[in-house]
């Protein structure tokens, strides 16, 4: 089992910046890809970043490329969503999962665990 805790989410002005982190706890050994994930109201849930925990390769969702950066301690065990310029259209839950990425570090039925979130809200 993986226990995946979120924060740092927040509401911000267009344009701001913030930095989301994901702590994970557990069986860490039994994952090998973080990912991140956002859902707004009446929206689908959709991947915006993820990273492989060994080599560390990153990927991103267009909408965000440029703006957010995907990071991670290991050392810590956790990984960080640094987003900036964000825009109203980033408003969202965004959940951190766990898993092993090997269908794909954006399809979400690859991650077996998942954070409870944390809302990020920007105003225009």
């Amino acid at each position: 089992q993986v226990q995946l805790v979120e924060s740092g989410g927040g509401s911000v002005q267009a344009g701001g910046s913030l930095r989301l982190s994901c702590a994970a706890s557990g069986n860490t050994y039994s994952s090998n890809c973080k990912g991140w994930f956002r859902q707004a109201p009446g929206k689908e849930r959709e991947a915006v970043a993820a990273i492989y925990t060994i080599g560390g390769t990153t990927y991103y969702a267009d909408s965000v490329k440029g703006r957010f950066t995907i990071s991670q301690d290991n050392a810590k065990n956790t990984v960080y969503l640094q987003m900036d310029s964000l825009k109203p259209e980033d408003t969202a839950m965004y959940y951190c999962a766990a898993g092993m990425g090997r269908g794909g570090p954006f399809d979400p039925y690859e991650y077996n665990y998942w954070g409870q979130g944390t809302q990020v809200t920007v105003s225009s």
